[in-house]
């Protein structure tokens, strides 16, 4: 079992990593900035083919929507373990946890409907990483 420490630790890793989604998706609405997202994107509904794009407007805007929610998200998930954390720990991760389970869940059965099975295996990796020690309850 991983310690308190580690678990507060890695709450901060997990909203560090989607606030730089968030950051990702908010360059998309810029057309200056928004390659690196594309390929993210194009990496997720593998072959690399350049059909995943920022050409049709819906696609900057959702990307606009998109960049926000992960921000306040990773911002919620940051205060929960600097400012809550302490007080109540196992509800902390029972919470952070709920929440990356739904977003892997509603996420990976979404690409599998859109025919991008390949981001599901993708967000199996990243869930992994994202709740890393948070499976189980942290020790006394």
């Amino acid at each position: 079992m991983m310690s308190k420490t580690m678990h507060k630790l890695w709450l901060k890793v997990t909203a560090v990593a989607i606030f730089c989604y968030a950051i990702l998706f908010f360059l998309g609405t810029i057309t200056k900035t928004n390659k690196l997202i594309q390929l993210v994107l194009d990496f997720s509904s593998w072959p690399l083919d350049g059909n995943q794009n920022y050409d049709a407007p819906t696609t900057v805007f959702l990307s606009a929507l998109l960049g926000g929610i992960l921000l306040g998200w990773a911002v919620l998930i940051w205060l929960l373990s600097s400012e809550i954390y302490e007080k109540a720990p196992e509800q902390t991760r029972k919470i952070v946890l709920t929440s990356l389970l739904s977003w892997f869940l509603v996420d990976s059965l979404g690409s599998i409907l859109s025919g991008n099975f390949n981001n599901f295996i993708v967000n199996i990796f990243l869930l992994l990483i994202l709740v890393g020690p948070l499976w189980r309850p942290a020790r006394e």
